[in-house]
């Protein structure tokens, strides 16, 4: 039986970038436990189940040949449809279903990769605001598949509070706090949570990177997005788009796209001074989020208490399983960052 809902299983999942799929090579990802091979042909990336229907030999383990990955076990020889084009010694008489690997669902959009395990998903990838708007810079960041689960990541992001303490100095202080106002919004299909505030954070990357703040928006598009953005007075500031595919029940795979106005800084510029301030803060959730995913090994399955800061409440979750939600909006929250 799946670890995953129904609605996780039958998403859109993005599976890595263009740029990491050139011709030729190959690549084995994991989408919700299920191992998919992805290589470069003449007409951009292909995904087939990684499993050679002749003896279950990797496909990941072949090589491409004329744009159809080989078997490196018998060599069969499959295309982008998953047909087998290729028996080694052996004359085809023509397509045998019977002989095909099994295909998989592939988008390219934006320079990234998505795949859909299920026709159940919908007929592209849903895709949240300003991810390919031309009048923004975009990058990518990736890094990998982390230990963890790929709700408590979602959770994590979403949760203003923990940045006080696991990223004292990097995002905001613990010991110097903002008043602010939280306000909740729950649409149909996702949340999302605003935070109203008088100057912006006093964390070293808000000092060096904003210069003005007046409010954030951290939304959920259900399963597997969170899209985070800082305004300043008159426009938008930063746009973060996270992407959490669940590779197994224990791991996942994070991939960030951040958007910024053009301006007078180069997109180069922009890139590195992001990457030099959140280096750190990447690499202090990654370790909290392999730390927790230990600690509920450890005791069989997750127990957790919900406390004040968590305004949320089961909502998150309920919408990860695939429910829609009743629309509305909170009272304002009064709290400190």
């Amino acid at each position: 039986m799946s670890a995953f809902p129904d609605a996780v299983r039958n998403a859109w999942h993005m599976v890595a970038l263009s740029r990491d799929i050139g011709a030729a090579s190959i690549r084995q990802v994991y989408v919700c436990g299920t191992p998919v091979v992805l290589w470069g042909t003449p007409d951009g990336p292909a995904a087939l189940i990684d499993r050679c229907p002749h003896r279950n030999y990797p496909l990941s383990e072949g090589r491409v040949i004329d744009g159809a990955i080989e078997c490196g076990y018998h060599g069969w020889r499959f295309d982008g449809a998953g047909r087998c084009v290729a028996v080694p010694g052996c004359v085809l008489d023509g397509p045998d279903k019977k002989l095909d690997a099994q295909p998989v669902r592939l988008a390219e959009r934006h320079g990234a990769i998505f795949v859909a395990l299920s026709d159940d998903a919908p007929a592209e990838p849903p895709l949240p605001p300003d991810f390919g708007n031309p009048d923004l810079d975009h990058f990518w960041w990736q890094q990998g598949t982390w230990r963890g689960r790929a709700y408590d990541a979602i959770e994590n992001v979403m949760d203003p509070f923990h940045t006080n303490h696991l990223h004292h100095g990097f995002i905001r202080r613990r010991d110097k706090r903002l008043p602010v106002d939280l306000v909740v919004t729950t649409h149909a299909d996702g949340i999302d949570m605003a935070i109203a505030q008088t100057q912006p954070d006093l964390g070293l990357m808000s000092r060096f990177l904003e210069k003005d703040r007046e409010r954030s928006i951290t939304r959920y598009y259900p399963p597997t997005t969170v899209q985070a953005r800082w305004e300043g007075t008159e426009k938008l500031t930063l746009c973060v788009t996270a992407i959490f595919t669940p590779a197994t029940e224990g791991t996942f795979t994070p991939f960030a796209r951040f958007s910024t106005p053009k301006g007078l800084a180069p997109g180069w510029l922009k890139q590195a001074a992001i990457r030099l301030f959140l280096r750190p803060v990447v690499a202090q959730d990654r370790r909290a989020l392999a730390k927790q995913y230990a600690v509920m090994e450890a005791f069989g399955n997750p127990q957790f208490v919900s406390g004040p800061g968590d305004i949320l409440g089961g909502r998150l979750h309920r919408l990860w399983k695939g429910e829609r939600l009743e629309p509305g909006q909170d009272e304002t929250v009064r709290g400190e960052l």
